[in-house]
């Protein structure tokens, strides 16, 4: 087992961070992840280490409003979702105000301005990463939501579109005067991708463009390791995690022991990670339907399978079910893996997350 950093003394705790009028229950957040956060892997997670925010998959504006069937599954909550922000995207401020405001009727704690999806079928129509390249147009937007709602409007951005554009900081500076409440800033750019490393030090360059809203670093913090880097190297107020969460859900908790105590507590056992998969299947169908469940689970499988190694055939079958039963039948044959097996060590494994590859023009 790897050796527990210490927590950073030089990180303020207990922390408190406050997004406007909404006080976070800790600095550690889940980060929106397209096709990941919906409503049944939130309560999931919820479950076993809540996170001082949630945030959905980001939505379209203009979808939004229109009530498009598949967007309004995207923002669907409940009581127990809570604290929960909805990530919006687009480029008109009108539908972008909107659909903040209907947002706000519909009860959710938080608007938050998705500008850093480097995927091309966001960016070609000005929406997220793309608002990067043109500051008054995106700064005159911002303000239009902030002053169209009640409830704190934050901003997801990356450092810039490339590297000869790091224009992050600037932005922040002028979304904190127009009224943003909190800035999340992923540290690559746009033309990086999800490649290369992430940058601490233009992080950092963020977290001190602002006076007084808490930034939120993003990006690569998978372990305490990672999580105790990006605190001392950045000074930011907290830390959004996405495809950290997805290995291990129980990193919130962890986080949460670790800046409290100094110790995160043991690792989840297999069987706890089983029963993890089974209830996010099982609120898949909750909230879902049985056959969507089906199709839904199977991009998260693989992950899965990554953690508890149930054996090639298992995998696949995985992959492939079509029912409850099917699934309910696959849980009992890993437990009995596991049984056999024996307990074994939390593997330290990149997430098995999905990523686009190619040119980031095709994306």
């Amino acid at each position: 087992m790897k050796p527990i950093p210490p927590f950073p003394h030089s990180v303020t705790r207990p922390a408190v961070v406050k997004l406007g009028s909404l006080t976070l229950r800790s600095r550690y957040t889940l980060a929106p992840l397209a096709g990941y956060t919906n409503l049944a892997f939130r309560l999931a997670v919820r479950s076993v280490g809540a996170p001082g925010l949630a945030t959905t998959d980001l939505v379209n504006a203009r979808a939004l409003l229109v009530r498009s069937r598949r967007t309004l599954e995207l923002i669907q909550t409940c009581p127990e979702d809570r604290p929960v922000a909805v990530q919006i995207y687009g480029n008109v401020a009108e539908e972008m105000r909107d659909a903040a405001q209907w947002l706000e009727s519909y009860g959710v704690q938080a608007i938050d301005i998705n500008m850093g999806c480097p995927v091309h079928k966001v960016t070609r129509g000005g929406g997220g990463s793309a608002m990067l390249c043109d500051r008054g147009s995106t700064v005159s937007l911002v303000r239009t939501i902030v002053e169209a709602v009640k409830i704190p409007v934050t901003v997801k951005m990356r450092l810039g579109w490339d590297a000869s554009q790091l224009t992050a900081p600037k932005f922040a500076r002028e979304f904190e005067q127009v009224g943003v409440a909190g800035i999340t800033i992923h540290g690559r750019t746009r033309e990086q991708g999800f490649g290369g490393t992430v940058d601490l030090d233009g992080i950092r360059a963020v977290v001190e463009a602002v006076e007084r809203i808490p930034v939120l670093g993003n990006g690569d913090v998978r372990c305490l390791a990672d999580a105790e880097r990006m605190l001392r190297q950045t000074g930011c107020a907290g830390i959004a995690i996405g495809r950290g969460a997805l290995l291990n859900p129980w990193f919130f908790g962890q986080l949460q022991r670790w800046e409290a105590t100094g110790d995160p507590g043991p690792p989840a056992t297999q069987h706890e990670r089983l029963d993890f998969m089974d209830r996010h299947f099982r609120m898949l169908v909750q909230y879902l339907s049985e056959p969507f469940a089906c199709i839904t689970f199977r991009k998260v499988a693989n992950w899965y399978c990554r953690v508890l190694k149930p054996g090639r055939e298992i995998q696949q079958q995985l992959m492939l079910i079509d029912s409850l039963a099917h699934f309910s039948s696959l849980v009992e044959q890993i437990r009995e893996v596991i049984a056999d097996r024996g307990e074994d060590e939390f593997p330290v494994v990149d997430s098995g997350i999905r990523i686009p590859s190619g040119p980031i023009e095709h994306w």
